[in-house]
């Protein structure tokens, strides 16, 4: 029988959102011995709810509550974005964690700060999240098997003179390992991963937590506002249930990680007397320096087929561009990611009509892409906040979402998509294209962290500067970017979190 804890329990830990950050830190906090109660918005699927069929999966576990603004491509389910994610797992760079040190300002608009953690700091809990979700060619594990789409990227990178281009860094199994099977290669990773071979918190945390009696998931809960005493230490999570009744589930400490937009929903909904701009929020930060990265794609018709809808979603990572060089016309670098596409998305990206949106669709079996992801600077007018009138069905403020590409980002993207070109004209490619990809994943730096209270939400911990015992334990603590995808690095954060979390319990600090 699964672990109950009783509404009225003030010694339990409450973490809001099972996806990369919030399934991690309950895991890893439930290992511990500590009592973790973990409230997730969406509903819980089996591996037999799974099927290889996107717009299916979609309906199944995307997020539609109502918000305003820019879109962003998340999910409301047990697991979180982790079902939808493509597996790609790279460590920041030194420069990354540096970027004010590195780049300086960019300009008036940026908010860029140094991180208050190091890439030394980090790297144990990088290997242990490794180890972790399986990530390729790390820790003993094979490299991910090299798909054509992956081939082609590979020849015509180092054709262009790259060198730095690869098959590992996938957090899909090559082979079974952890109780879970070898990846397939049949390219549904967006679908959530039938077979299970993917990592997601679903099938591996969530799990694995229940097992040590210290964890309790209640899906389909809701957060709405987080409660307080007066001497502003929280006291405890009010839901709303599947039923729509509203529950109070007290607390000893709480972790929210909702992937930005409730993160922050939650925190600016939470305003009381003491705290009359949002929980945690005297520096005015909260929903403030939203990042989603640097966004394009580029697609080649090839002389002979490639057939790049086999293999896992993405499959290689080009690391040549990661770095920071001003002569190139813009700061902080990018990554190339070999992908595969399905027609649906191939002809979302070209758009238009006519010759030359057929030229691609006709030779869909011809086709290799990949997908450009790179550093997006923080601006404090990119930001998420609340609708001052509009509620959504939960009763919630709508969320507002601002954001636009900074010239920063434009000019990254273009270079980008010229490095794209000669890899695949140095080839034979017989039609090009390439452009942005407004995707709204990545989401990241709403509640950062930062040395100076001024300028951030959390401490090097993802500890409230204001809130002793609230922590944010997704990618709303990241100072800035990188280049490459969030996932590992969220979920060595939460390890690391979850060790400090359970030392100052011990020396009773919490």
């Amino acid at each position: 029988m699964a672990k109950q804890y009783a509404l009225d329990d003030a010694s339990v830990v409450v973490v809001i959102g099972s996806g990369a950050g919030g399934g991690t830190v309950a895991n890893e906090l439930a290992q511990k011995g500590i009592d973790v109660v973990c409230l997730e918005a969406g509903s819980r699927l089996t591996l037999a709810d799974v099927e290889n069929n996107p717009p299916a999966m979609d309906a199944k576990m995307g997020w539609y509550d109502k918000r305003i603004g820019a879109f962003l491509w998340v999910c409301k389910t047990v697991g979180g974005t982790t079902m939808r994610w493509s597996g790609i797992s790279p460590r920041l760079q030194e420069h990354e964690f540096r970027v004010l040190t590195s780049y300086g300002q960019i300009d008036a608009g940026t908010s860029l700060i140094d991180w208050p953690v190091t890439l030394e700091e980090l790297a144990p809990y990088y290997d242990r999240a490794e180890s972790k979700m399986g990530v390729s060619g790390t820790h003993g594990i094979p490299p991910s098997e090299e798909s054509n789409n992956y081939k082609v990227f590979k020849a015509g990178a180092l054709r262009a003179g790259y060198k730095q281009v690869t098959s590992e860094r996938l957090a899909i199994n090559p082979v079974a390992r952890d109780g879970r099977p070898g990846c397939q290669q049949i390219s549904f990773c967006h679908s959530g991963c039938a077979i299970g071979a993917k990592w997601s918190t679903l099938y591996t945390e969530i799990p694995k937590a229940e097992r040590t009696g210290h964890f309790e998931l209640r899906a389909n809960s809701m957060a709405v506002r987080i409660e307080h005493d007066k001497t502003g230490k929280v006291t405890g999570v009010i839901y709303r249930d599947q039923g729509g009744e509203l529950h109070e589930q007290k607390a000893r400490a709480v972790c929210i990680a909702g992937n930005v937009v409730e993160t922050a929903r939650i925190l600016l909904n939470s305003e009381s007397a003491l705290f009359p701009q949002g929980l945690a929020n005297s520096s005015g930060q909260v929903g403030r320096n939203y990042m989603r990265h640097t966004f394009g794609s580029a697609i080649a018709v090839m002389p002979k087929p490639v057939n790049l809808h086999r293999g896992a979603r993405q499959t290689g990572v080009l690391f040549d561009e990661q770095h920071h060089d001003p002569s190139r016309g813009f700061a902080g670098g990018y990554q190339l990611q070999a992908i595969g596409l399905n027609p649906h998305s191939i002809s979302n990206s070209i758009g238009d009509w006519g010759t030359g949106h057929t030229e691609f669709m006709q030779n869909y079996t011809k086709l290799a892409a990949l997908f450009i992801t790179g550093e997006d600077p923080p601006e404090a007018d990119n930001r998420i906040s609340l609708h001052p009138t509009e509620k959504d069905a939960n009763d919630l403020p709508v969320p507002v979402i601002e954001y636009r590409n900074h010239a920063n980002t434009d000019a990254m993207r273009d270079h980008a998509i010229a490095a794209s070109r000669r890899i695949y004209e140095s080839l034979g490619a017989t039609h090009f294209w390439g452009g942005d990809a407004p995707v709204g994943c990545h989401n990241m730096g709403v509640a950062r962290m930062s040395a100076d209270p001024k300028d951030g939400v959390t401490n090097r911990w993802g500890q409230a500067h204001d809130v002793p015992n609230v922590f944010v334990s997704d990618g709303s603590v990241f100072s800035s970017s990188g280049a490459g995808n969030p996932t590992l690095t969220i979920v060595a954060l939460a390890i690391r979190q979850a060790d400090h979390i359970a030392e100052r319990m011990k020396r009773k600090m919490l």
